[in-house]
């Protein structure tokens, strides 16, 4: 008897439709889109999206790199059972309720990664492996080697993202930009206040919030960004206490371990908590994560994997890790700012905001990507830190007309608070987290 003749599988969708934010069709036609299963098809879907379609045993997902989207499947008597779910708790949740709790462990959930279109045939036991097909590959270093056109460009795609956005929210709607005074926050609330005053809307729905625990960096530079421009009556400091820091918090908000995503996560649960707090209504909380990713900005001698070499020729290596179906991909947390974006999603979920990063949208990541990193930098690691203060300034200069400051690079966790009081705190050993984390699922 051929299994597919006695075996009947469940499919239960948990992912939230209304989250979906497409600008050139419906959730239903971007579904069916996903259910082709063509790379193509789905490339053209513009907006955020995290989509499961269905036709009989065939289950095909995929999602931008903004949405965290997870899945697990379990075995019953009368067939498998796909659950599919932007956490994992609520995955845990499901299988509670139908009686198979006892299958679940955080190992056995497994994270649809950015970019590809995961197919799944529910076929019985054993079920077979996933196939990915990849639907966005943007041409690398297609860009000539003119920073001033590079900047151009790259702003002008922020700026187009932003807009088509902007223009999804109704129009009475105030917008916060979480803002450090870094390259990336920067951008994104001077390119959110020009384009607001391009398209006739108020820019005094903006601010631009900032943490402040006491000790850190950010709130003298977010006020050094600003005030030059004539801009600093947007800014609104967030007090935070650092006795409301809570680790295992942080590890349930995320579901992850990852030392410097528990830092920014943590950061994050103390930012929407404070604004939560200042302003019970808001809703739309824009953020500048995926600026880092896009430009290569990451000290590479932190991590003993990485050389210039392998960050400048492997695509989308900050988005998605070293890819699927390398040795070095994870199923359960996929890999890059593909695995890591849930430290700016959860926490803003947590809080009831709704997020918006425009540097993780693809037009913005194509036009990083076709810049010719080898040309520019010749290998030279000073040479690649630089570029990224390059490329924004003169981007911004050319939309706005603004000369944008440009500091020293700093991450979110270490602008809110000094890194010695941050590490008194949080610790930066993954072992101790991890630890932590899986005791959670004992």
């Amino acid at each position: 008897m051929n299994p597919s003749d006695v075996y009947v599988e469940r499919v239960v969708d948990l992912l939230d439709p209304s989250l979906n934010r497409l600008h050139n069709c419906t959730v239903e036609e971007a579904r069916a889109r996903v259910l082709s299963g063509d790379a193509a098809q789905v490339a053209g879907i513009d907006g955020s999206f995290a989509l499961l379609a269905r036709q009989g045993k065939t289950i095909r997902m995929a999602r931008t790199l903004d949405r965290p989207m997870r899945y697990f499947l379990a075995k019953r008597h009368a067939g498998p059972a796909l659950i599919v779910a932007d956490r994992m708790d609520t995955l845990r949740e499901q299988l509670q309720r139908e009686g198979l709790a006892d299958q679940f462990h955080p190992s056995y959930t497994r994270m649809v990664p950015a970019h590809y279109v995961v197919e799944i045939q529910l076929l019985g036991c054993p079920d077979p492996d996933p196939v990915y097909t990849r639907f966005f590959t943007p041409e690398r270093n297609s860009l000539p080697p003119d920073l001033d056109e590079i900047g151009r460009r790259y702003i002008s795609a922020l700026a187009g993202e932003i807009a088509k956005h902007l223009q999804s929210i109704p129009e009475r709607e105030p917008i916060g930009v979480a803002f450090s005074g870094g390259m990336d926050s920067g951008a994104v609330f001077l390119t959110t206040y020009h384009v607001l005053r391009q398209l006739g809307m108020n820019p005094a729905r903006l601010k631009a919030f900032t943490l402040n625990l006491g000790d850190g960096p950010d709130l003298a530079q977010a006020r050094n960004f600003l005030e030059p421009l004539g801009l600093g009556l947007f800014l609104e400091p967030i007090q935070a206490d650092l006795g409301d820091i809570d680790v295992a918090e942080t590890l349930r908000t995320i579901e992850d371990y990852k030392p410097l995503d528990v830092e920014c996560a943590t950061m994050g649960l103390a930012l929407c908590r404070g604004i939560r707090r200042a302003y019970p209504e808001w809703q739309h909380l824009f953020d500048g994560d995926g600026g880092d990713e896009n430009l290569k900005d990451y000290p590479i001698e932190e991590n003993p994997e990485l050389t210039i070499r392998s960050v400048v020729n492997n695509l989308m290596l900050y988005h998605e890790g070293w890819g699927v179906g390398r040795i070095k991909h994870s199923l359960t947390y996929s890999g890059g700012l593909s695995r890591g974006y849930v430290r700016t999603y959860a926490p803003g979920r947590k809080y009831g905001f709704s997020g918006f990063s425009p540097l993780t949208r693809p037009s913005v990541i194509a036009v990083s990507e076709a810049i010719p990193f080898i040309d520019l930098t010749r290998y030279d690691v000073p040479t690649l830190y630089s570029l990224k203060g390059e490329v924004i300034r003169r981007g911004i200069r050319a939309l706005t007309g603004l000369e944008m400051p440009v500091f020293e690079k700093r991450r979110f966790q270490h602008g809110a608070v000094s890194k010695a009081t941050l590490h008194a705190k949080l610790p930066p050993e993954e072992a101790a987290y991890r630890r932590q984390f899986l005791a959670m699922y004992a």
